[in-house]
């Protein structure tokens, strides 16, 4: 397929998990692609394992320099932009009674402050057919016990996409949510072990996690033309937790 064909996508929190497996799906599908990230180790493993349509750029979400830098990049090698996945998060467990005024910063600097200016500091290179995708979580829909910061940054990412639908009324330019639920990325892996991801696992109807390639491909989709109708919509990619 090459539903993707000569586009460009920008990809935050790119280097590993959902970002790296959605950058090889877009790159498959014949788009080229910046992938962004905090850790440059990850991010030249990334660019050698996607091959030459693919690009690297280290920085913070939550640092507005290293946005531009970014932004400067992609418009000095291609020009314009058509699809922004804004995909870095952060999130930790601290329950209700311990949460300190550093771990709301800390949640909300990446995952809101981070995706508001990912997504406005694109725009300048974007036109009509550009796609605009936001990582949410099924915790922004249900909630999850020990996760006030992360779940409620996440419901506000969800708000996003059907204000910034509004705003963008007459540009063509579209912007959805992409929710998933557990999945094994690398980071998954080392935190809850393998008994951890069965007991995740085993709290969805499908009875499993999710393969970061399945997050991707329902990136590819929002990012391609055949979801040109759709804006301000949630995508729960998330075996079903979330749905019942």
């Amino acid at each position: 397929m090459n539903r993707l064909n000569r586009r460009t996508a920008v990809i935050t929190g790119g280097g590993t998990g959902i970002g790296r497996a959605a950058a090889k799906r877009f790159i498959e599908e014949g788009a080229f692609v910046f992938i962004f990230g905090r850790r440059q180790e990850a991010l030249d493993a990334g660019v050698a394992d996607l091959g030459p349509n693919a690009r690297a750029v280290n920085g913070s979400v939550s640092n507005l320099a290293d946005l531009d830098r970014l932004y400067a990049a992609v418009k000095a090698e291609r020009g314009t932009l058509d699809i922004v996945f804004a995909n870095a998060g952060a999130g930790s467990p601290l329950p209700l009674g311990q949460i300190t005024a550093e771990h709301i910063d800390d949640t909300f600097d990446t995952n809101v402050k981070g995706t508001i200016f990912t997504v406005q500091k694109a725009l300048p290179l974007m036109g009509a057919g550009g796609s605009i995708i936001l990582t949410g979580s099924s915790a922004g829909t249900t909630g999850a016990p020990g996760f006030t910061a992360y779940s409620a940054s996440k419901a506000a990412v969800r708000n996003l996409a059907r204000t910034w639908a509004e705003e963008l009324k007459g540009t063509g330019i579209r912007a959805n949510v992409l929710s998933p639920g557990a999945t094994a990325t690398e980071l998954a892996k080392e935190a809850l072990g393998e008994e951890g991801q069965k007991a995740y696992g085993a709290m969805t109807p499908l009875q499993r996690m999710a393969n970061p390639a399945e997050i991707g491909a329902v990136a590819a989709f929002l990012a391609s033309s055949d979801s040109s109708f759709m804006t301000a919509s949630e995508v729960a990619v998330d075996g079903g937790l979330a749905q019942l």
